[in-house]
This record gives C-alpha cells, sequence and structure tokens, in this order.
C-alpha cells in the first residue's frame, strides 16, 4: 500500500516507521476549545476560547510596533488581544464590527486582562470541538498542526488495529481500561476530562499506556533470556590450582563477599551456556579481582579472554596489575589501545589470530580494530555504562564473522561467557526494567583496607583556603588530584580550566611538584604522567575526568573537584572515589560557584550526605533519569517513551509478573505485544 506523501513527511521528521506506529506518537498536552468562555468570567492564567465584537483596532508605535485588537462582549466586557510581532496583511482581514474567536493565556496588563499572541478565528458558525484538542511533539519545520492532523487520521483508519490482547478479567482487577479505549480517550479526551491527570500522565488511560510498554520490555528481555539458555558456550572449570596460587601471592585477601561472588561466577562458568551477567559494587569495593579471578577459569583451560575498559588509563592500569599477580604465574598479558603504535598493534593482532590462552585488555580498540580471537571464552566489559548498547552487543556477538569485531570463530554456535563490571549500581526498578535477562550479582562489602572519606562544600571565594589545605597535605607527603571541568579556558564558560589552574598552583605552590593530565594528551603522555604519580614523583596533579574511574594511588588522600555544580552525580561520587585507597584517612573538596540551581544543589547534598553508591544511584535516577545509567543515551536507541522508572516502580513489578505469565502461557500474545511495541525496535537493542 502506498503511504500518502503527507504522512510519508511526517513519519520521516518524527522517525517513525509506520501509520500504526505513529498511533502511539501521543500527545503531550491538550487545549480545550469545547466551550466558550465569557470575558466577564475571565481568571488571570487560564487559557481559554473566547468571542467577541471587534471594538477597536490599533497599531500602537512604542519600542516597536505592536497591533491590539480590543474585543468586546455586550456592553461593558472587554479584553486586549496583543501581538508583539505582526505582519501588516492581517489587517486586512480583520474590520471593526467583526466577529472572532481567539484561544491563548490570560494575563493581567496595564489596560485589564489581554492575550498576547493569541489563535485567532474569523469561523464563528462553525461547531465547537467534541474533544480536547491534543498537542503532539513535533521537529523543526514541521507543523504542529500536520502532526495533528496525520495521527488522528492514522488513528481513524488503524484503530480497529489495535485490538486488545490481555484477558478481561486481568483489566477487571487491575482496575485499567481496554488498550484501544486508552488510546481513544488520549487522542480525543472528552470535554470534562482532568486535563490535570492527563498532564502528569496519571490517567487510568496513560497507566494502561505505560503498563502494556513495560509488558512488552519485559517480554523482550526475558525472550533474550530465554533465546541464551539455547546457545552452547564452552563449558570451564573450577580452577582451582591458579586460583590457589594467585591467593598466596596477592597482598591482601578477599572478603567474603568477593569469595562468594567468585565462586557464583566459577558456577556459572562451568556451565555449557553462555554466562551473561552483571557484577556491580560500589567504587573501591574490589571489582577488578574478582573479575580477574574468574579469568582464571578460561585462561587455567587454555582459552582467552578479553576484558575491555573505557579509557587508555584505566586499561593500562588493569594490565599493569594483571602483569604483575599473573604472569608470575606463566599467564601472558597484552594491551592493546588506540594509542599503541603501528608495529605493536601489528604484533598483537597477529598474537590475537591464534586464539592462545592470552589475557586481552584493551580499550574500544578492542572491537573498533580487525581483531579475531579464535576460541575466546570470557568478555569482560568494565564500567559497562560507559558503552552503548551496541558497543557491548558487538563485543559479545554470538560468533560468526561480524567486521572489526572480536569473534568466537572456533565454532560458530559457541558465544563467549560475559561478565559486565559497573561501579554505578543499578537501582532495583533500573535492574528490573533494563537487566531482566541478566544475572546480576553485588558487592555490598569494601575491602578492609579502604579508608572513609570526608566530603565537605567549600563556596569558591573560600579557594585560597582549599589551596592551603593542598600545600599542607602535600607537605605532609600525601598526595592531591585537583580535578576541573575543562582543558582551557571558555569564553562561553566562566570556568576555571585545567590549563590554567595547573599554570596558577604550579607558581603558586612550588616548590611541590605540580603535573596536568588531560584527555587531548597522547596515550605515551598520559602513561608517563600516571606512572610518576604512583611513583610518588608527582605532588599535585592538575586533571580533567580522565581520572574519574579505575585510578589507584593509595598515597592520595585529598580530591578537590573544581566548578562541582557542573559534574553529574554519579560522575562526582566516582571522583570522590579516587582517595581513599591507602592506610589514611582521605577528603574530598567540592569547589562551588554560586549561584547553585536547584538541581545542582540537589547534587552537591547528595553527595555530602551519602556515601553508599546504592544510595547515590537512587538519587541520581531521580535527578538525571536512567538513561546514563545504562549507557542507552550513547546507543541511539530511544528509551522508555513513556513508563518513568522512578515514579511507575508499581506498574513495572506488574509488568514482569504479567509478562512472565505470558511467556508461560501465552506465548502467542507475547508474540503480538513485541510485534506491537518493539517492532522496528531490535529486540537486541535492549540487551
Amino acid at each position: 500500500m502506498n503511504t500518502p506523501n503527507g504522512l510519508s513527511e511526517v513519519l520521516q521528521a518524527l522517525k517513525l516507521e509506520s501509520a500504526q506506529e505513529l498511533c502511539l506518537h501521543l500527545p503531550l498536552r491538550y487545549e480545550d476549545k469545547t466551550r466558550l468562555v465569557p470575558l466577564a468570567a475571565l481568571r488571570e492564567g487560564d487559557k481559554v476560547l473566547v468571542e467577541g465584537e471587534v471594538f477597536s483596532i490599533e497599531v500602537a508605535q512604542q519600542r516597536r510596533k505592536q497591533l491590539k485588537i480590543l474585543l468586546r462582549e455586550g456592553a461593558t466586557s472587554f479584553l486586549i488581544l496583543r501581538w508583539l510581532n505582526f505582519r501588516a496583511s492581517w489587517l486586512s482581514g480583520i474590520t471593526k464590527g467583526q466577529r472572532l474567536r481567539a484561544y491563548g493565556v490570560v494575563r493581567r496588563g496595564h489596560d485589564g486582562f489581554e492575550i498576547v499572541h493569541p489563535t485567532l478565528s474569523t469561523q464563528i458558525t462553525k461547531p465547537l470541538e467534541l474533544s480536547l484538542t491534543p498537542i503532539y511533539s513535533t521537529v523543526e519545520k514541521m507543523p504542529e498542526a500536520r502532526v495533528r492532523y496525520w495521527v488522528l487520521k492514522s488513528w481513524s483508519q488503524y484503530k480497529a488495529s489495535w485490538s486488545e490482547l490481555l484477558p478481561a478479567s486481568w483489566l477487571e482487577r487491575l482496575n485499567m481500561p481496554a488498550l484501544p479505549d486508552a488510546l481513544g480517550y488520549l487522542h480525543q479526551p472528552p470535554p470534562d476530562a482532568l486535563t490535570d491527570k492527563l498532564q502528569d500522565r496519571t490517567d487510568s488511560a496513560w497507566q494502561r499506556i505505560k503498563l502494556d510498554e513495560l509488558i512488552a520490555q519485559h517480554i523482550a528481555l526475558k525472550r533474550l533470556a530465554l533465546e541464551r539458555k539455547t546457545l552452547q558456550a564452552i563449558s570451564l572449570a573450577h580452577p582451582q590450582e591458579l586460583a590457589g596460587a594467585l591467593l598466596a601471592a596477592l597482598p591482601f585477601q578477599l572478603t567474603a563477599g568477593q569469595q562468594s561472588v567468585v565462586e557464583t561466577l566459577w558456577s556459572d562458568l562451568a556451565k555449557d551456556q553462555p554466562m551473561h551477567c552483571l557484577l556491580q559494587g560500589d567504587v573501591g569495593s574490589g571489582k577488578t579481582i574478582v573479575a580477574i579471578m574468574a579469568a582464571l577459569s578460561a585462561l587455567a583451560a587454555g582459552y582467552p579472554v578479553a576484558f575491555m575498559a573505557p579509557t587508555d588509563i584505566l586499561a593500562t592500569q588493569i594490565a599493569e596489575k594483571a602483569k604483575c599477580w599473573l604472569e608470575p604465574l606463566g599467564i601472558k598479558i597484552i594491551l592493546l589501545t588506540g594509542s599503541l603504535g603501528v608495529k605493536a598493534k601489528r604484533e598483537a593482532l597477529q598474537k590475537a589470530a591464534l586464539g592462545e590462552a592470552i589475557f586481552w585488555i584493551g580499550t574500544h580498540a578492542l572491537f573498533q580494530e580487525k581483531v579475531h580471537v579464535p576460541r575466546l571464552a570470557l568478555v569482560i566489559i568494565d564500567e559497562q555504562h560507559r558503552f552503548g548498547v551496541q558497543q557491548r552487543l558487538a563485543l559479545k556477538h554470538k560468533g560468526g564473522e561480524v567486521g572489526e569485531e572480536i569473534v568466537a570463530s572456533e565454532i560458530s554456535t559457541l558465544q563467549p561467557h560475559t561478565l559486565m563490571m559497573s561501579a554505578t549500581p543499578i537501582p532495583r526498578t533500573l535492574a528490573m526494567s533494563y537487566y531482566a535477562d541478566l544475572d546480576v550479582v553485588t558487592l555490598t562489602e569494601r575491602p578492609a583496607q579502604r579508608q572513609p572519606i570526608t566530603t565537605c562544600r567549600v563556596a569558591m571565594d573560600r579557594r585560597h583556603e582549599v589551596i592551603d589545605k593542598v600545600r599542607r597535605t602535600a607537605e605532609a607527603g600525601q598526595q592531591i588530584f585537583w580535578v576541573c571541568p575543562l582543558i582551557e579556558a571558555s569564553e562561553v564558560l566562566d570556568l576555571q580550566a585545567a590549563q590554567d589552574t595547573y599554570e596558577e598552583l604550579a607558581a603558586v605552590l612550588a616548590p611541590l611538584r605540580v603535573s596536568l593530565l588531560h584527555g587531548r594528551m597522547s596515550g605515551a603522555e598520559k602513561s608517563s604522567i600516571m606512572e610518576r604519580m604512583r611513583a610518588g614523583e608527582v605532588d599535585i596533579l592538575i586533571a580533567t575526568t580522565v581520572i574519574e574511574v579505575g585510578i589507584d594511588i593509595p598515597n592520595a588522600t585529598l580530591m578537590v573537584i573544581e566548578h562541582a555544580e557542573r559534574f553529574g552525580l554519579a560522575q562526582l561520587h566516582q571522583l570522590r572515589g579516587r582517595v581513599g585507597r591507602g592506610s589514611l584517612p582521605s577528603t574530598c573538596v567540592l569547589l562551588y560557584a554560586n549561584p547553585l540551581s536547584q538541581s545542582a544543589k540537589a547534587r552537591l547534598a547528595a553527595l555530602h550526605d551519602h556515601d553508599d553508591g546504592f544510595e547515590i544511584a537512587r538519587q541520581d535516577l531521580k535527578i538525571r533519569g536512567p538513561g546514563e545509567l545504562l549507557g542507552a543515551r550513547q546507543s541511539g536507541v530511544p528509551m522508555l517513551r513513556y513508563a518513568d522508572l522512578t515514579e511507575d516502580i508499581e506498574l513495572i513489578e506488574i509488568a514482569s509478573k504479567i509478562a512472565n505469565r505470558l511467556l508461560k502461557d501465552h506465548s502467542d500474545i507475547a508474540d503480538k505485544y513485541l510485534e506491537r511495541w518493539v517492532g522496528w525496535r531490535s529486540v537486541l537493542a535492549y540487551a
């Protein structure tokens, strides 16, 4: 069937596939044009439709030309219609004594009530609307009226195809309308609809839409989990001998929580189905050693492992730790990052092609380069939320030639086990909604050597006091991180740049040793500076957020975050976690500039009041939403369109139960849910 040109333009603009999908393009808000409000009954702030006689027309010359039309109803009721921008041609269609209808927000001006830039209509004989007027989201150069026309036309044409999928008895228990009724109500609400409930999406029709969306998402994820159980992976035995040798060589003991998680991972890796696990734990909880212990299962059996980190600095640090711990045990470590030289990279790729038991550690280069690792048994992805969904899928793809990605090509049906790690703990509702296909294991206790961190907020006018504290800390033999949000001074944002801060502190704090680290440096430069920092040859490191994750300097006891109001809450918590890793108490100073926005105040207060990563994550979810916690903003895949993971907790739990019931007893209905709600979006996009 051919699509009309006008509809095609709207679909293309909104990035939708079909007229049926356009039926799910639901209103942002509504206008009430179902009744006329008498001019005598107007109230400030109301958005109303009025009708009256043109009493006068005036073009006023003030700072700029203004068009004023005085509307009269009866002998004593008046309303000013005012335009601050207008075309002279408008006047040709309006005459004194003519009756007009106007729609807009009433405000009180110098001369009484007025509406600025109202919508006008001269068709006063036209019947009033029978339902509230829906207002839809649109894009630049696509008029909202055109979007509305095609949405309502599509709904009228295809509403019969939106049949109810759930049994009537289920809806009755939930006290929810049928889906077709809910959609029809939202596209064309009756005049007596409660606009407040429609606006805040608490109306039962909105609740039903959100429930259906959540059901479809849960089905998609749980289908993925079921599908994964049909796939084959390499069964890896417990590496008792190799693990015992490593534990004996470590300068610390694993916590009870770490030991328990390691045993869980070994048990999952011993299965011939691919493990798909998320290891979450707060900053400094010891996830890296747990991941390395898990990797021993593959390495001991003669299979390679790939460990992906989000930055060169973190990948290099993990590689150095792994070499220190594992190379004495005969395990080969190879680092592969984008900053490697051509010769070193070529040699690494040649070694990868052999499929030997090598522990590969790298950045995005692991899937952007033509890296082929036969017999790949385990993929570990650190700070998984920093990678987009599609990047993660590329690294754990289930075999076969997939271009510039790591593949398991020994047997085309084998898929590597996957372990993802996150120091940004996932709140329960988020885990239920976006990780329903994952096994989640959690590290809840911190290693005994971790020290408490005191967090304090300091206004920028006390910056000199912070510099004095930096001097005293360095003179006591301890090291300092000072983090800035920019590399160079900006004319747009009045922030203290890292380069400026470096020059300032190097002069003020001489002869203390001050160094600068930022993302524009080469990999070799960054590695050299971090090596000097670890060796104690740098007292104060001025840096951008390249040190956000994974940096482990036990002698660093002071973290200063300049313009802390510019950072996200999870990022602040990560930066704070760069200190408190040695035997001495540590401090994090949040240096902020006034005035603070409400959200900035909330972020700084949350960090000051909480040091538990799970509580930080809950606060962050309220402030920012789920996008950055999940890595979904980088994926190109839309998040939930209607359900709110911070508000709709009850709906999430109901949706999970319904999805389980449908998958168990009504697989045909589950199929229809996926077709209706996921449609053109790949189900894998939710992985």
